[in-house]
C-alpha cells in the first residue's frame, strides 16, 4: 500500500507546515480530517521515493556478487556456451559444463 502525506490546514485552509505521513489503500479516499486531532488536512503533492542506483537503499538490497557472498549464496555467470563458473560464495563446483 502507498505512503500518502497529508498537510495539515489551519481554518482558512491554509497550511501550517504540519505534515504527516499515513498508509492507505490506493482505493480509499483522501482524508479530510486528522485521524487523532481532527483537524482539516489535505493531501500533499510530493515527490515519489524511488530508489535509483545511486540510492542507499537500493545498494543495501543489491544483488552484487560480493552481498551474495556475504548472505551465504553461491551465484554463477555462463561463460560461455554449456559452461557456467562460480563469481561468488564458496559452496559447490567452481564451474558447471554441459559435457
Amino acid at each position: 500500500m502507498p505512503t500518502y502525506v497529508y498537510d495539515v490546514l489551519d481554518l482558512k485552509g491554509n497550511p501550517t507546515g504540519e505534515q504527516f505521513e499515513i498508509t492507505q489503500s490506493i482505493k480509499d479516499k483522501s482524508l479530510t480530517k486528522h485521524p487523532k486531532t481532527g483537524a482539516p488536512v489535505r493531501r500533499a503533492i510530493v515527490a515519489p521515493a524511488i530508489a535509483g542506483k545511486w540510492s542507499p537503499i537500493k545498494q543495501k538490497s543489491s544483488l552484487s556478487n560480493k552481498n551474495l557472498e556475504r548472505l551465504g549464496f553461491t551465484k554463477y555467470e555462463r561463460k560461455g556456451s554449456g559452461y557456467m563458473e562460480r563469481v561468488a560464495g564458496k559452496e559447490g563446483p567452481s564451474s558447471i559444463s554441459a559435457d
